[in-house]
């Protein structure tokens, strides 16, 4: 398995990363919802839609 990040050789001590900088390139990306799986529910996109529409519904 290799760095999800730069594809290196992982290291033990950061595993599965290669190095602390891509660990934390990683949770940046989930910190800034990068990872986020869009729901299909039809009461969250209501719900995203009314939020939106009050202005409340970005993340800054």
């Amino acid at each position: 398995m290799s760095c999800p990040i730069c594809q290196k050789d992982p290291d033990a001590k950061y595993r599965p990363f290669c190095s602390r900088r891509c660990a934390d390139v990683d949770l940046g990306r989930w910190l800034n919802g990068s990872y986020a799986v869009a729901s299909q529910d039809p009461e969250d996109l209501e719900k995203a839609a009314e939020e939106i529409a009050e202005g409340r519904g970005a993340i800054h």
